[in-house]
């Protein structure tokens, strides 16, 4: 079996095995960039480098990888492994402000993947940009803000999103650096996301 590219198509075995690679890999990645700690402001949501990992696998694994390693990183939080920004880990931590948050990343995640992967084998980076804005950040913040103003009972989610606006300078830096590095990877590993299709 070959690809539409002529070369040799990966076994189902093989790729599965790659995809689980990955996955843990990029869940182990985010894990990681929780080890610098985190900054956290009155509001209760840490000022955190893990969302550049959540942008990170948005944009070189594709939707349903990338989401699957954020959750398997939430999965192992809630057993109780500290593995978010500032040791946190366990039930608690969906029990606090920043759970919104955390959920967008999966759901952000997910939505970078598929913005990245309508054009590829291109990867524009203005493209891969404006895919880290909407599913890194406007999209987090889309599910962060009204659940933290929810939690905090605060005056409301207006308030609360002028808050957040301490958060979008650091985001912006994360969304060059995770278009960048996700720019490197495509042009290392074109078929990384297997865009061709297979034929017999």
């Amino acid at each position: 079996m070959r690809v539409s590219d002529g070369s040799p198509a990966r076994s189902p075995a093989r790729s599965g095995a790659r995809d689980i690679a990955l996955i843990a890999s990029f869940t182990a990645l985010i894990a990681v960039l929780g080890l610098p700690g985190a900054l956290t402001l009155a509001s209760g949501v840490p000022i955190t480098l893990q969302t550049l990992g959540v942008m990170l696998a948005g944009s070189i694994l594709g939707p349903r990888k990338a989401m699957a390693s954020v959750a398997l990183l939430l999965v192992l939080v809630a057993l109780g492994l500290p593995l978010l920004a500032g040791g946190r880990g366990g039930l608690a931590v969906f029990a606090g402000p920043s759970v919104g948050y955390l959920i967008g990343w999966i759901i952000g995640a997910g939505v970078i993947g598929w913005l990245i992967t309508m054009k590829l084998p291109r990867y524009p980076l203005w493209w891969g940009a404006l895919a880290n804005v909407i599913g890194g950040i406007a999209v987090v913040y889309a599910i962060g803000i009204p659940v933290q103003a929810f939690v905090l009972g605060t005056s409301g989610v207006v308030a609360t999103a002028i808050a957040a606006t301490a958060y979008l300078p650091g985001d912006a830096i994360k969304v060059v650096i995770a278009t960048i590095a996700a720019a490197a990877v495509h042009r290392a590993y074109p078929d990384l996301l297997d865009t061709h299709r297979v034929h017999s």
